[in-house]
């Protein structure tokens, strides 16, 4: 199906709409080092930890006196941080230390990204200071530096522009929810991050979906990123015509790309229509009251529950909202859980609201008392929330500054995305006053000449095939699988110096699925492991059938060398002789049967044979002297 195709089975025509996306896209570099220390960009569990420690964060204001919206409204909501340290966690780490220079091997590792995709690098480097008060970061700013400019990928719908290209440090692991706060892990803070933002130019989901692969392709193609959950994240800037610039944070995965786009026009068609819906409706957000006294004896355990610890009800009368505070503008998302993630951003649970009251132990007389309070009339809505009183009064006017928006139409704001494709309030977007000069790391001239521009992963395919001989599924399996620039060094460039590349591919990309399929713990075994495993077989101390159970026994115990684990399970490789008495007792046992078949007992044989040899003998050896025996007495 074309992309016409799909756009005409839409329920919207994008160019109609006016829809235009970017990507901003987030890639973590396989480094061996930090950004801006030498610690190790390994990962760790949280029970690894050593020690922890607490900060409370606070917005800075930029250069020209000015502190930013965002920053200003996350610090807002009174939160204690607290991070896990490691073995492994330095002072740099903890904002106890000043950052040291720029880490060499990330910078030509963007350089060479930068090539791929056609970008001018800058003629010198400045680390700023980005503002972030969420915690993520123990100093309270993300440092990133630009790096290139003025790039482009093509698709099949046109050219998408490459805006910029920055490199940054990686944000702390997110771990918990605490009573007081949020608990983060520093292992992961610090990692180089290469940032890639697209110009504007997408304007069908499917079109960001193919940039976005596009993308991915070319970054894996360097060899120098990491790989799996976690280590890329994409975020999506998406408006149409009569809408608002809406950037949707954290998109896992690369798949749901195009549904996220095909959301956020839908939600954004529903928020102009309401706004239309309210414009002549002439409606209006009344002021804040205290309902208290109209759920005294209430039912509601929510609500009776949040008196009984002493707190509040506090409402607001939406003049002219009936019906449209429960309107759907996205799957199971409603107006009312807009004014909702606003509310929970001050602490409060969420709201109820009258289109969706009675319900919840909230009775018809109560409705009917709730709009006498506030004047409410049947055209209008009102908006509650029952919580302890500071928190209530916060996050009802939350409520209704979200709903005074809903009259304007579509707000921006930085929306985060949920496992369903649809999203969520985050904060307001970002403005320019987040970011100023960081004076403790020294500029850097950055010289593109001196990094090779990188080999395509489609090139690679091709090459695979053609110099090592591998099917093109094969081909492709290696090229944009996470084991390619091992593979790449095993097998020495096919100079005849490295191991038998059709082994490393089958061993790289089958051998190492199926024994996770098996339940072996492959995650233990290390490059180390797996080389050591493949130059045994292609120095003859290991048939290749021994390969799964030589890597299983590593895995089962990864402090043992190759030929130990080898040595202790047996699985050395056996000479000629041994080979030959052992498939003479395998046919001897069933000489009825190789007499009365003859040949046609091989296949049944060869297994018994390997069995018999637990992966100490070569198959093809093993072949050979079956026929002989079975030629002898046939």
């Amino acid at each position: 199906m074309t992309t016409r195709e799909r756009e005409t089975e839409s329920e919207y025509d994008y160019d109609e709409l006016g829809l235009v996306a970017g990507l901003e896209i987030h890639q973590q570099l396989d480094t061996a080092t930090k950004l801006f220390c030498q610690c190790p960009t390994a990962l760790r569990e949280p029970e690894e930890a050593a020690r922890a420690f607490t900060r409370y964060l606070h917005p800075t204001r930029s250069e020209l006196g000015e502190i930013d919206e965002a920053a200003l409204e996350e610090s807002r909501v009174d939160r204690e941080f607290s991070y896990l340290a490691y073995d492994s966690t330095c002072l740099v780490e903890e904002d106890d230390e000043p950052p040291h220079e720029l880490d060499s091997e990330a910078l030509e590792a963007v350089l060479e990204i930068a090539q791929l995709m056609d970008m001018s690098p800058v003629d010198q480097a400045h680390v700023m200071r980005k503002i972030v008060v969420d915690g993520s970061n123990t100093s309270g700013f993300q440092r990133s530096t630009l790096m290139a400019t003025d790039g482009e990928i093509e698709t099949s719908e046109g050219a998408v522009g490459i805006e910029d290209l920055m490199l940054e440090e990686e944000s702390a692991q997110r771990v918990e929810e605490t009573d007081d706060g949020v608990r983060y892990s520093l292992d992961r803070l610090g990692i180089p991050l290469v940032e890639i933002g697209t110009r504007p130019d997408i304007s069908t989901p499917e079109q960001a979906l193919e940039a976005a692969e596009r993308i991915g392709m070319l970054l894996r193609s360097t060899g120098k990123v990491k790989r799996g959950l976690g280590t890329i994240r994409q975020d999506v800037n998406v408006s149409i015509a009569e809408g608002a610039r809406v950037e949707i944070k954290g998109v896992q995965s690369l798949d749901d790309i195009d549904d996220i786009v095909r959301t956020e026009a839908a939600r954004q068609v529903e928020l102009v229509a309401i706004r239309d819906e309210l414009e002549a409706r002439e409606a209006s957000v009344g002021e804040v009251q205290d309902v208290t006294a109209v759920f005294e004896d209430t039912d509601s355990g929510v609500i009776a529950g949040a008196l009984d610890d002493g707190g509040s009800v506090v409402g607001v009368p939406l003049y002219g909202f009936d019906e449209l505070v429960g309107r759907e503008i996205a799957p199971d998302r409603r107006l009312g859980t807009e004014l909702s993630d606003h509310a929970k951003r001050h602490g409060a649970g969420g709201i109820f609201h009258t289109d969706e009251l009675p319900a919840y132990g909230v009775t018809d007389d109560e409705v009917a008392a709730l709009r006498d309070a506030v004047g409410a009339g049947p055209e209008d809505a009102v908006a509650i929330v029952a919580a302890d009183t500071d928190v209530a009064e916060a996050a009802i006017q939350a409520a209704a500054e979200r709903a005074g928006a809903a009259l304007e139409g579509v707000p921006e704001e930085t929306r985060g995305a949920n496992d369903d494709g649809t999203t969520r309030y985050l904060r307001p977007l970002p403005g320019a006053a987040r970011m100023y000069p960081e004076t403790d790391v020294p500029p850097v001239e950055p010289d593109p000449s001196e990094v090779p521009e990188p080999e395509l992963l489609t090139e690679k395919v091709e090459r695979y095939q053609d110099e090592f001989s591998l099917s093109e599924g094969l081909a492709e399996q290696v090229a944009y699988g996470k084991h390619m620039p091992l593979f790449e060094e095993v097998v020495a460039g096919g100079d005849g110096d490295g191991v038998d590349p059709t082994l490393a591919a089958t061993t790289l990309e089958s051998t190492l699925t199926e024994l996770r399929r098996d339940g072996v713990p492959v995650e233990n075994l290390t490059e180390t492991h797996i080389v050591s495993v493949l130059e045994m077989v292609e120095s003859g101390d290991l048939p290749n059938e021994g390969v799964p159970d030589l890597l299983t026994a590593l895995a089962a115990e990864p402090d043992r060398t190759a030929e130990e684990a080898a040595e202790e399970a047996g699985l050395g490789g056996a000479d000629e002789a041994a080979v030959r008495e052992a498939v003479v007792e395998v046919v001897e046992r069933n000489e009825e049967q190789v007499e009365a078949e003859g040949m046609q007992a091989f296949s049944g044989l060869m297994g018994e044979c390997m069995g018999a040899l637990r992966g100490k003998a070569d198959g093809d050896l093993v072949s050979q002297l079956l026929r002989e025996e079975i030629q002898k007495r046939a």
